[in-house]
């Protein structure tokens, strides 16, 4: 069981969300990153429903085949929905076994959840207000701010290089018309974005960007100090939760650019990159 394995089109995915802590305007942008990656074949929203705040989210339920899962209020400043989805999420990682969850909260506490979960050989993509603390955001294997989600006209490009899109082997797969399947593998449309860009001097300014990049592009270096863009991409997203359009790039590519940091040359059809301190040390 291992979340690198190799990119497969029937992955399945098990999206929960905290409809408590989650803006359901958003669903079908959240629906559409994860179309990319498989298929969301089991969706559960859970909440209160008795409550005003979650009545944005009835006109979507239906239409998404997302089931909505009850949880009252058992006691006053106590959320025993985050119990509940952790509850769910234990019992599908050993019973239904999706290869990836993908979890709707700004919530931090489902960090000791989400790292459970990666232990255990699931791939997890989180999806959150900017708001969201660093540590949900740095435990999922790759963490999406709504806000840099849909709102354009443009579709978004996505760096493959950094899609590593889960395949846990397991003795067998739900097929279609499984009786296990709480929604059908329904096409989502691709949805658009458009984050504010962080300009050159932005990114220069942060430190675990610029540290995260240049240690990556030295790690899968050749012996001539260039390294392939699919190299560093994949470097990245094995060891930091990471995505460029959170930085307001469509791809990896034009976010290394954009930094100023490494020289880029295009070899036939690989794209190399090198840290610009060597040019000037001679390396």
């Amino acid at each position: 069981m291992n979340h690198r394995d190799p990119p497969a089109a029937d992955a399945r995915i098990a999206l929960l969300i905290d409809a408590d802590n989650a803006p359901a305007a958003k669903i079908d942008v959240v629906l559409a990153e994860l179309a990319k990656l498989g298929v969301a074949n089991i969706r559960r929203a859970y909440g209160n429903w008795k409550k005003n705040e979650l009545k944005g989210w009835e006109q979507v339920l239906h239409e998404y085949a997302i089931r909505p899962i009850q949880q009252f209020d058992v006691s006053k400043g106590k959320n025993a929905t985050d119990m509940l989805i952790a509850i769910d999420a234990m019992d599908l990682l050993y019973t239904d076994r999706p290869d990836a969850f993908g979890i709707v909260s700004s919530d931090a506490d489902f960090t000791p959840l989400v790292m459970h979960l990666r232990a255990k050989g699931a791939t997890v993509y989180g999806f959150g207000a900017k708001k969201t603390p660093a540590p949900f955001v740095n435990a999922c294997s790759r963490f999406l701010y709504l806000e840099n989600l849909g709102g354009g006209n443009e579709e978004p490009v996505v760096d493959i290089e950094i899609e590593p899109t889960p395949a846990r082997k397991r003795g067998a797969r739900s097929k279609k018309g499984d009786p296990g399947a709480e929604a059908p593998p329904a096409a989502a449309a691709a949805a658009p974005t458009s984050p504010l860009r962080q300009d050159t001097a932005a990114l220069k300014q942060d430190a675990r960007l610029v540290s995260l990049l240049r240690n990556s592009v030295e790690a899968v270096a050749g012996e001539d100090g260039w390294s392939t863009l699919g190299a560093v991409g994949t470097q990245i997203g094995n060891q930091a939760s990471f995505d460029p359009r959170n930085y307001g790039y469509r791809k990896l590519s034009d976010l290394i650019e954009a930094t100023q940091l490494f020289d880029i040359e295009r070899r036939g059809s690989h794209v190399q990159l090198r840290d610009k301190r060597q040019a000037r040390n001679g390396r």
